[in-house]
């Protein structure tokens, strides 16, 4: 296709979404928009495969004194690291005054105390980079934020000011804290303006066309800097309307259609994903008709692989998993056990009831561990998430002292996450072993930071050679990664088929049929389980099974006689 042709198509793609968009408006923002995007060019990315994985990390994860913290980086992901993974998501590296870089002063530069662009190049010389964009909000000290209350043109409409005639009672909340905040004009008098996420996260209004197209330039820069992914966060509340819930409205649905036309043209093979820490089917409408994200979180899998574990039976896991299955072309799950936040449990609603829910709160919070709470629409309150190492939650407390008992937990844990239909995302601290920072989270106040200590990148270095957990931990995932990346049966378009084999065990057959067909079995208890259906050769071991016998906290992926 000419480049003619491919910008009279995008035109085409996106004329329609911005008519239901701004239809009083639509053919000037098409114009537009399409003279934005027009010319603009950024690197194309290798299709998805078996050996697509991502670390999640902060840009100043590891550090190391006299060093920028992504200059750091780039060296323990070499020194360490290596090709287990292929990609870094990298948390928000940009300005921020909150939430740990989700309160963004300015989306298109560097955090100078992270770094700069040039080291953003660096991590990329080695790794895919994905970055992220938080679009929904930004931070009340921004430049845009900042010209709004001054009450300059050029931020005019920006912000939602707070209208008694715009209904809320029906607004989805993640959080306990006011819906509107209230600010001081800098020339006198307050405003109160939406904030889903609180006082110093101040939601954007893309209700204007102007902030739809200033967003969209923000995305065109990641881009033509060589992202090779796009993780969108929050973005189910996008979009406000007066009366509805103002989550997963049709408009947000259309705006991600509409960038993921934008990447589309700009960078083929850049993968868009949606953050949307909601229930499993609000979740996954987010793929669209194929025309919206290339990834979705698969929010469900953490709660209801720590249930397993925590009860030591896979029914409940395995029920869910039994619905999901490849996606579709260039489309697939993004699957994760920890991340930057706590362990979501509004996925699970519908999965778990409200007894075995509570037997996970209780597991969060023998461990020093909290639990952030959510405000339903009439006032109370319900289960957020829970803020809690991933790897302590998997063990009682009694059992994290024993080394070898918590990382064989974590490893097995991590063994269906990396065998799942789908691309595995691995956090930093699970990835190294580490344990939940109840000081640094009773210091700061703050509960996600139980999950975000800060490691040294020195300490870090020898306690890979010389810490029982943290080694055990660290060589078994490397193991499952590796082997992942030489089994294309383990791609994320092969397909998958829950096995019921036993209580105790979660079992999936991927790529069923063809040469490359796995049976990937895990084992949630402290019991020897024996499974006469099982047998061929443990890809992971190169034993041959016949019947297989896990011990405990025992996988295997085994290749069946044919």
């Amino acid at each position: 296709m000419s480049v003619v042709d491919a910008d009279t198509e995008f035109r085409s793609r996106v004329a329609d979404l911005v008519a239901q968009l701004y239809p009083d408006r639509a053919e000037e923002v098409t114009g537009r928009l399409v003279d934005l995007v027009v010319g603009r060019r950024g690197p194309g990315h290798p299709p998805l495969s078996e050996r697509t994985a991502y670390l999640i990390t902060y840009g100043d994860a590891v550090r190391r004194p006299g060093e920028r913290p992504l200059h750091t980086l780039a060296t323990v992901l070499r020194d360490h690291v290596g090709d287990l993974v292929s990609g870094v998501h990298l948390l928000p590296m940009f300005p921020w005054t909150s939430d740990d870089g989700f309160a963004v002063v300015d989306h298109r530069q560097v955090n100078p105390a992270l770094g700069s662009w040039g080291d953003v190049a660096e991590l990329a010389a080695d790794h895919d980079v994905m970055f992220d964009f938080v679009a929904n909000h930004v931070s009340s000290s921004s430049g845009w934020f900042r010209g709004w209350l001054a009450g300059d043109p050029a931020y005019g409409g920006f912000f939602l000011e707070r209208d008694p005639a715009f209904d809320t009672s029906a607004v989805v909340r993640p959080r306990v804290s006011p819906l509107h905040h209230r600010y001081e004009r800098p020339g006198g008098g307050e405003v109160e303006a939406w904030t889903t996420f609180g006082a110093d996260q101040v939601d954007v209004n893309v209700a204007s066309p102007e902030v739809l197209l200033e967003l969209t330039d923000v995305l065109l820069g990641y881009l033509e800097r060589g992202a090779s992914a796009i993780r969108l966060d929050a973005i189910g509340y996008l979009w406000k309307e007066s009366g509805t819930t103002s989550i997963h409205l049709p408009q947000t649905h259309a705006v991600v259609r509409l960038w993921r036309a934008v990447v589309d043209h700009v960078a083929p093979g850049t993968l868009l994903l949606t953050e949307t820490n909601v229930p499993h089917a609000d979740n996954v409408s987010y793929f669209g008709a194929g025309d919206e994200a290339h990834m979705v979180y698969q929010f469900a899998l953490p709660p209801l692989v720590l249930h397993a574990f925590v009860v030591g039976d896979t029914t409940r896991l395995s029920q869910w998993a039994a619905g999901i299955g490849p996606v579709g072309p260039r489309m697939t799950w993004f699957n994760f056990l920890a991340s930057h936040d706590g362990i979501g449990m509004t996925p699970a609603q519908g999965l778990l009831d409200d007894a075995e829910v509570a037997a996970l709160v209780d597991r969060a919070v023998a461990h020093g561990g909290r639990v952030s709470m959510a405000a339903r629409p009439d006032g109370s309150e319900r289960v957020y998430e829970l803020n809690v190492s991933y790897l302590d939650a998997l063990s009682t407390p009694d059992e994290v002292g024993d080394d070898a008992l918590a990382a064989a937990k974590a490893v097995a844990a991590h063994s269906i996450l990396v065998s799942f239909v789908g691309v595995p995302a691995i956090y930093y601290h699970s990835l190294f072993g580490s344990r939940s920072d109840v000081a640094g989270m009773a210091a700061s106040g703050i509960n996600r930071r139980i999950n975000r200590a800060v490691l040294d990148a020195d300490t870090l270095g020898e306690e890979l050679r010389t810490d029982p957990r943290r080694r055990a931990v660290f060589d078994g995932l490397a193991r499952l990664l590796r082997a992942r990346a030489a089994q294309p049966g383990l791609a994320p378009d092969a397909s998958q088929a829950v096995e019921l084999l036993d209580p105790r065990v979660f079992a999936v057959r991927r790529a069923a049929g063809t040469p490359d067909e796995l049976v990937c079995v895990t084992n949630v208890t402290g019991d020897r389980v024996r499974l006469t259906d099982v047998a061929g050769t443990d890809v992971l071991t190169g034993d041959v099974v016949a019947p297989l016998e896990l011990g405990p906290y025992g996988y295997a992926w085994v290749r069946p006689v044919r």
